[in-house]
């Protein structure tokens, strides 16, 4: 009898939180909170980039955030009010990912309220356990537990809403009841027939005067989740659909034609998105060129794989499979064929068993259709199934089966089978969240955990790759590449991935052969036409490496790094007049890249444009106030200007800041040894950089020991003078410089006439 009491009240508590939406929000937010922890300690990971720090041009001031609304390819998709989000969040903490993972749980959060008031709104019974259920289920921390995919919660909390305030818009509503526009409610005795007993009206006589305002709140809140993500599409189509399933019928003054507006800002959106997937993220090519009868086959088995993830959440990763297709197999036609036959079947039987489940399974295969193998998305490169393309789409299997579960319990009036079975499955899923929640840890754990459960990701192996590469782990790096590359030999990425680890290991020749083979799989590939560049550049090929640093340039032509490495290149070739052009376009680009600046400066000194060059790096060190090169070269700039004292600071600075810089030590021990103003020469200090320049540079360098000779004779120590300036002499001998030779045998006789050489003012 006490535990009956206790059960009692537990459910009178808990239908006591219909009327109480505030308080049953609360304990959403924390039932969804207990069971992320492991996701809110996590790090940015993977595609993470392309929203917080590898965009953070755009996150800095308002211009990036204007850039973010008014340039559809400024950001990864055009998402302008994700962008908004993440650049609110870079001021408000930085780069510290703990806020973000906790905005994205709360807008989960907030995604289950709103799907329990919907529920509630249409009268669906079970909606509390619907709501629990998505907010828990760990199929959805792909979502909640990715900060990447704050895109797809912040759409789906916006998407609720715009329902929500379309419902608020069409409903008629008499004595508290939804009702049939042409009767009384429906009398049939089935579960989901009781659930067919509202509509909507687009009739002038609407019950509320406020009804305008919540059809424009409603397109308002549809467009921002279109900004979020386009995966909002299906809202007008769904509204529809709810006029189906709850009057049999749809009108089109009353049903169709408010919709029209949110159909034409749907189809405009997507179009864009559709564009962008194919022209920007890259969803073209080999990878995506299937037969219509293959992507019938994916369309066909996809609404399987994600119905069973929801029943049976195991083995759960963020690369699945990619399925291996054949339209001349027939098993693999069965998952089409019984697809097809089920919404058939629930059609037929709608008379007999109610609306509600077919209103269910068109909302759950219709909402998935862009991402059912009809249409190209990138993902499906490396999988033609992911967990958050079923978040939204999972709203109506979960409702369906709350609502069954319900009503057989009240039909079999045993509520104890509905509360129990809520105890069991509520707390599995909890623990089931947290321990997919652990994934997300780290990039490195993301992807272990991926290879863990899925052997054949070669996208994880390559990432591993790529990470390991970074820690300095080349040779572990190297065999994540070549399994890369043996679960699938095309994949280009890998193989320049590979040659850039060879290379940084010096295995020029190997790492050339890489890049060539990516770009024989993939003739366009940017990245490795400007890998093929480094390694060529880096073999004194530099001809070949310009070609290569071209050809990046004519598939990215706003690419700043390749546009300073041909700089590098042309420097190299003897072209300056051509490599100040690159290093300015560069500067264009990126306004505040110091190294842009530095080899500016220099190109301009090799011209002798000597005061141009000057300002250059001066603007280099207000960039990078210690930038040893730069300081060297705006001495050497100042030094040939004759302006030996503000010469001798940015030497010293040089060698504050590196001391064991030969070249800075050479040039200073000079300036103090024959710079024409007397009160800055001092012949002892010279003779300790110099000799530190010997050492340091093996003793067989000739301008070393010709600024050691001219220190020896600034000191009075003529015989030592004389001697370094004859071995410099016979070092310059075997290099056949003439010109150097004469200066330095003009010096030798003033040395063996106890004379030291001083510059000319």
């Amino acid at each position: 009898m006490w535990f009956n009491r206790i059960v009692n009240r537990i459910v009178k508590w808990m239908q006591s939180l219909r009327n109480r939406s505030w308080l049953f929000g609360l304990l959403l937010v924390a039932v969804t909170v207990l069971a992320y922890p492991p996701a809110l300690r996590g790090q940015f990971v993977w595609d993470d980039v392309f929203w917080t720090t590898g965009i953070s041009g755009l996150l800095q001031d308002f211009s990036g955030l204007r850039l973010m609304w008014s340039k559809f390819t400024a950001l990864q998709q055009y998402y302008p009010l994700t962008g908004t989000t993440f650049w609110l969040d870079y001021h408000l903490w930085g780069f510290w990912p703990l806020p973000y993972h906790i905005e994205n749980v709360l807008l989960h959060a907030g995604a289950a309220w709103l799907f329990w008031k919907l529920l509630q709104r249409l009268q669906v019974p079970g909606a509390w356990l619907a709501a629990v259920i998505f907010a828990l289920h760990p199929i959805m921390v792909e979502s909640a537990g990715w900060i990447t995919e704050r895109k797809n919660v912040l759409s789906l909390v916006l998407y609720l809403g715009a329902l929500l305030a379309y419902l608020r818009y069409a409903q008629v509503v008499t004595g508290g009841e939804w009702r049939d526009v042409n009767g009384p409610p429906s009398s049939d005795s089935s579960a989901a027939s009781r659930l067919d007993t509202s509509c909507f009206t687009g009739h002038s006589s609407l019950t509320t005067r406020h009804s305008p305002l919540f059809y424009g709140l409603a397109f308002v809140l549809f467009l921002g989740a279109l900004l979020a993500k386009t995966t909002a599409f299906s809202l007008p189509a769904v509204i529809l659909l709810i006029c189906w399933w709850k009057r049999g019928r749809i009108r089109w003054g009353a049903d169709v034609l408010p919709t029209l507006p949110f159909f034409a800002l749907a189809i405009g959106l997507c179009l864009v998105t559709a564009w962008l997937e194919k022209n920007r993220v890259g969803a073209q090519g080999p990878d995506f060129a299937m037969t219509f009868p293959e992507r019938c086959l994916i369309a066909g088995r996809a609404p399987w794989f994600y119905t069973g993830k929801l029943f049976w959440p195991a083995n759960l990763c963020i690369i699945y499979p990619r399925w291996q297709l054949d339209a001349g197999s027939l098993g693999q036609w069965l998952y089409p064929i019984s697809t097809v036959v089920v919404l058939i079947v629930l059609w037929l039987a709608r008379k007999r068993i109610g609306r509600g489940p077919a209103a269910a399974a068109f909302f759950f295969v219709g909402t998935l259709l862009p991402v059912l193998g009809f249409m190209n998305a990138y993902y499906m490169r490396y999988s033609f199934v992911c967990d958050h393309w079923d978040y939204l789409s999972s709203l109506g299997l979960i409702a369906l089966v709350a609502a069954l579960v319900a009503r057989a319990a009240e039909n079999l009036h045993v509520p104890m089978m509905f509360y129990g079975l809520a105890a069991i499955m509520l707390p599995v899923l909890a623990v089931l969240t947290w321990r997919q929640g652990m994934m997300y840890a780290d990039t490195e754990t993301l992807w272990r955990t991926t290879i863990a459960r899925n052997p054949n990701a070669f996208l994880a192996f390559n990432n591993l790759g790529t990470i390991l590469s970074g820690k300095g782990q080349m040779d572990e790096a190297i065999l994540d590449f070549k399994k890369t590359l043996e679960i699938n030999p095309r994949f280009y990425e890998a193989q320049n991935n590979l040659g850039d680890v060879l290379m940084q290991k010096g295995r020029m020749d190997e790492a050339i052969n890489q890049f060539k083979k990516a770009l024989e799989i993939e003739p366009n590939y940017m990245n490795a036409h400007y890998n093929l560049g480094n390694a060529l550049l880096e073999v004194g090929r530099i001809d070949e490496a310009m070609i290569q640093f071209r050809k990046a340039l004519e598939i990215r032509p706003d690419d700043a790094d390749t546009y300073y490495n041909l700089g590098v290149a042309l420097m190299r070739a003897g072209r300056p007049d051509e490599a100040i052009g690159c290093f300015q376009k560069v500067l264009e680009f990126k306004p505040d890249y110091a190294g842009a600046y530095n080899n500016l400066g220099l190109a301009l000194f090799t011209q002798g444009k000597f005061d141009e060059a000057i300002k250059t790096y001066q603007r280099t060190l207000e960039l990078m106030p210690n930038y040893a090169d730069a300081h060297y070269m705006l001495g050497c700039a100042l030094q040939s200007q004759r302006k030996s004292g503000a010469a001798i600071v940015q030497f010293q600075t040089v060698l504050k800041l590196e001391p064991g810089q030969v070249m800075a030590q050479n040039s200073l021990a000079w300036l103090l040894a024959t710079c024409p103003e007397a009160s800055l020469r001092d012949g002892g200090k010279a003779i300790e950089l110099a000799k530190q320049a010997e050492q340091l540079s093996g003793g067989n360098h000739p301008e070393i020991l010709d600024t050691l000779a001219a220190a020896y004779a600034e000191a009075g120590r003529f015989p030592e003078a004389v001697e370094t300036a004859r071995r410099a002499l016979s070092l310059i001998a075997t290099q056949n410089n003439q010109p150097v030779a004469d200066a330095l045998q003009m010096r030798l006789k003033l040395y063996e006439a106890n004379a030291p050489f001083h510059e000319k003012p």
